[in-house]
């Protein structure tokens, strides 16, 4: 039987190694990679989360914060990308945030959490490919978990779990505005 404080160094002993992909036009993507890294820090796993495409102020920022076994990583701030297009600031991000995601994966991590990654192929900031040899060097080390709006075919292939999130409604296309701890 295996108890969470009893670390082991076999993924296998962990039953880590899956791959995780949330996307879709729907809420709630990185509200469920959140959760999923908290309930995994909470058993003792070690939690990678890095965010791409986002300036590192959203509120589940200060949680982590407080939680030893979450290494939170975000390039920095940059312009939303929606209002103007990729910059260089936002290849350089990217760039900054494969890197986080790799290291990760060399120095050990349990759960590499890389959210919005998949939203870097939509802008063409990284390339399919690249994010494909991400989770080859995943394979039977690291559970990868990957957030966006859209995922190539090939990427949902790889996949172990798919879910996609479907919006109905949503009241920013009533004029509404995002509202610090409940879309940020």
């Amino acid at each position: 039987m295996y108890y969470p404080h009893q670390r082991s160094g076999s993924i296998r002993d962990k039953g880590l190694g899956l791959i995780h992909l949330c996307y879709g036009s729907g809420v709630g993507k990185t509200s469920r990679a959140v959760g999923l890294a908290i309930r995994a820090a909470g058993t003792g796993l070690d939690v990678t989360f890095v965010q791409f495409m986002k300036s590192g102020n959203s509120g589940e920022i200060a949680v982590f914060e407080k939680i030893p076994n979450i290494h939170y990583q975000c390039p920095g701030k940059h312009p939303f990308i929606l209002s103007r297009g990729p910059d260089t600031v936002h290849y350089d991000h990217a760039e900054k945030g494969l890197k986080y995601a790799v290291d990760a994966i060399e120095n050990g991590t349990d759960l590499l959490i890389c959210d919005e990654m998949l939203d870097t192929i939509l802008f063409n900031l990284i390339q399919k490919e690249r994010i494909i040899e991400l989770i080859e060097k995943c394979k039977g080390r690291v559970e990868p978990v990957m957030t966006g709006r859209d995922a190539p075919a090939e990427i949902v292939e790889l996949a172990d779990y798919a879910t996609v999130f479907v919006q109905e409604k949503h009241p920013y296309y009533t004029g509404a505005k995002a509202r610090k701890g409940i879309e940020y």
